[in-house]
């Protein structure tokens, strides 16, 4: 689906997407396990950051939260102020090479053609430091739909399958990969992984 279209989706669903969200769950514990993995003082980006309340609030203070929706930002921007905060597209981000020590993507890739997700995980490899950790959301299963009425709009979702993207994140450079289930924002048991850039 084309990029802009699904930015506009993302600013029509932000709002209720913030407000329907449980900012706390299992999901978000897993950055506690994440921060013991990161040398002191460490940069951490999160990727579809959205309003900022489930993992940009949970990260260390000048984290930097990036964004597709103008919208989820402007909510961020009140729920995280200690948090930088940039727009931009995970298949081109804003950021120079080698700038952090980690990489958070929760629920977020599956918003892209999963064609194209071997380069977002090469882009997450790209702005990592060597031996930098990615924590993302794992989806379980083959799809690409587009799900009408969800968050009182629409919204598209795509993913090759779990095999698969243990493949291309593996083949991004990225190391060391472990899986661990955990409660995601909507009240649902969904899996994790933890990888290391090699």
């Amino acid at each position: 689906m084309d990029r802009d279209r699904v930015r506009r989706l993302w600013e029509d669903v932000s709002a209720t997407y913030a407000d329907r969200r449980d900012p706390d769950g299992s999901d978000a514990d897993l950055l506690e396990d994440l921060r013991g993995r990161l040398p002191e003082d460490p940069l951490v980006v999160d990727v579809g950051c959205g309003d900022g309340a489930r993992t940009l609030a949970n990260l260390p203070d000048g984290s930097i939260g990036v964004d597709f929706a103008r919208a989820g930002l402007e909510f961020a921007a009140g729920e995280v102020p200690a948090a930088r905060l940039l727009q931009g597209d995970m298949l081109q981000l804003p950021l120079r090479t080698g700038i952090a020590d980690a990489v958070t993507a929760y629920h977020a890739v599956f918003h892209v053609d999963r064609e194209r997700h071997p380069e977002v995980y090469a882009e997450f490899a790209r702005v990592l430091k060597p031996g930098g950790w990615l924590l993302l959301t794992l989806p379980g299963g083959r799809f690409e739909t587009v799900r009408r009425e969800w968050m009182g709009g629409s919204m598209f979702f795509s993913a090759p399958g779990r095999g698969r993207t243990l493949d291309a994140i593996e083949e991004a450079g990225f190391e060391d990969a472990e899986t661990v289930t955990a409660d995601d924002p909507l009240g649902k048991r969904t899996e994790f992984v933890f990888a290391r850039r090699g």
